[in-house]
C-alpha cells in the first residue's frame, strides 16, 4: 500500500492500544437508529457495535456507501482496484481514516478489534495492507468510523436513540443497504407488539423502549 494510505490512518487515542490482544466483551450488535432521531449524522442508520478495549465501544455504520471505489482513492495501488464494493461512510471519527470490517477464521493482524465471530474490525495500515492485497473481497471497507466512552452508549439506548438487534454476518455485508434501516426498524416494531420476526433478525433480541428526544 502507499503511504498516503498509511499516513490517511490516525486510530484515536481513546480507543486504547494493544488491539490485537483484546477480546470481545460481548458479541457485537445493531443499532437502529430511532425515527426521531435529531443528529443528522446518524438519521435513518443502521450501525454495527461492539465492546471496544478501553470498556467503550466501536462500531461504524452499515447503509451508508459512498459512490467511491476503493481503487479510485488509491489508483497507484493496483490490489486496490480488485476490491468490487464501494468504500462506506463508517462515521464521523477519523473521517480520513480507512478502516475494514474483515471476515476471518483468525485474527487478520495488529490493531484489530474482534467484534463476534470470524469478524474483525481491523484499524492498523499493515493489517489492513495485507487483507487487500491476500483477501479484498472478503472485508468491507470504510472510512471513519464511531466510538463510544465507556457506558456512553449503554445510556443512548436507555434514553430510546437506538433498538437492538443481535448482530450476523449476512446482514453485515448485506450488498443493498438502501432500505436496511425500513427493514429493521419494523422487526424492532413486530418484537414488540409479540408477532414473529424474521429468524435472520429476531436472535434474542433486546429492544428498549423507544420514544423521542
Amino acid at each position: 500500500m502507499t503511504p498516503q494510505l498509511r499516513g490517511l490512518l490516525v486510530l484515536v487515542l481513546t480507543l486504547g492500544c494493544g488491539f490485537s490482544h483484546a477480546q470481545a466483551q460481548d458479541e457485537a450488535m445493531l443499532l437502529i437508529a430511532h425515527p426521531a432521531f435529531r443528529d443528522l449524522e446518524y438519521r435513518q442508520t443502521v450501525l454495527l457495535a461492539a465492546a471496544a478495549p478501553n470498556g467503550g465501544h466501536v462500531g461504524v455504520i452499515l447503509n451508508r456507501p459512498t459512490r467511491r471505489s476503493l481503487g479510485s482513492l488509491f489508483p497507484e495501488h493496483e490490489p486496490s482496484k480488485r476490491v468490487a464494493e464501494p468504500v462506506f461512510y463508517g462515521g464521523p471519527f477519523s473521517r480520513g481514516a480507512l478502516v475494514a470490517l474483515v471476515k476471518a477464521s483468525n485474527t487478520p493482524g495488529a490493531g484489530t478489534v474482534p467484534l463476534m465471530k470470524n469478524l474483525f474490525l481491523a484499524f492498523r495500515a499493515n493489517t489492513i495492507d495485507h487483507v487487500i492485497e491476500t483477501t479484498p473481497n472478503e472485508a468491507r471497507y470504510f472510512v471513519g468510523y464511531v466510538g463510544w466512552r465507556p457506558g456512553e452508549l449503554k445510556g443512548e439506548i436507555d434514553r430510546g436513540l437506538w433498538s437492538v438487534l443481535d448482530a450476523n454476518i449476512e446482514v453485515v455485508f448485506r450488498k443493498e443497504t438502501d432500505s436496511l434501516w425500513e427493514e429493521l426498524l419494523q422487526a424492532t416494531r413486530r418484537i414488540r407488539a409479540g408477532a414473529p420476526a424474521e429468524p435472520l433478525l429476531a436472535r434474542n433480541a433486546l429492544i428498549p423502549a423507544v420514544r423521542p428526544e
